[in-house]
């Protein structure tokens, strides 16, 4: 993992590459805000809607991934006031990362889609252990089940 410090939606700083044990870091393009259009076109995008269906379904299976000892955390191109403002709002029990400015994503040469000059990331999952990809998924279909799609590749 690069060694890259990311604000989280709690208000501190993780550098991924300093995560001791097993993680995972689920990317997503974009979340909705109340009150705030989407980008232009976003609905002719396929793949672009399900960000919030996959974080609340990492939501609902944080348990699990507690009880495996796997921490969980998101990743957007989005500031750090957005996710946190997304993360309140759905009472997520994990943090999203911010990686405005893309540092984390470009090391990674993740896959991303620009809109207005605007990029923003492919959906997709890393396992990661002591800060080492173990494994990429990608590309995730179905959004809503990713939780329960890396949940059974860690057993």
């Amino acid at each position: 993992m690069p060694d890259v410090q990311m604000p989280s939606s709690s208000g501190g700083l993780v550098n991924p590459k300093h995560v001791k044990g097993r993680a995972v870091y689920f990317c997503y393009p974009y979340t909705g805000r109340p009150g705030v259009p989407n980008p232009r076109g976003w609905d002719d995008i396929a793949g672009a809607h399900g960000s919030t269906p996959q974080a609340l379904g990492y939501a609902a299976q944080f348990k699990r991934f507690q009880n495996l000892g796997v921490g969980v955390f998101g990743v957007s191109l989005l500031t750090q006031e957005w996710i946190a403002d997304f993360a309140e709002r759905n009472l997520l029990p994990y943090e999203l990362l911010s990686d405005e400015g893309a540092r984390f994503s470009q090391a990674l040469q993740l896959p991303c889609f620009t809109i207005d000059s605007v990029d923003y990331l492919l959906r997709l999952s890393l396992i990661v252990a002591d800060g080492i990809i173990a494994q990429v998924v990608f590309p995730v279909a179905e959004p809503e089940k990713d939780a329960a799609t890396i949940l059974e590749l860690l057993r």
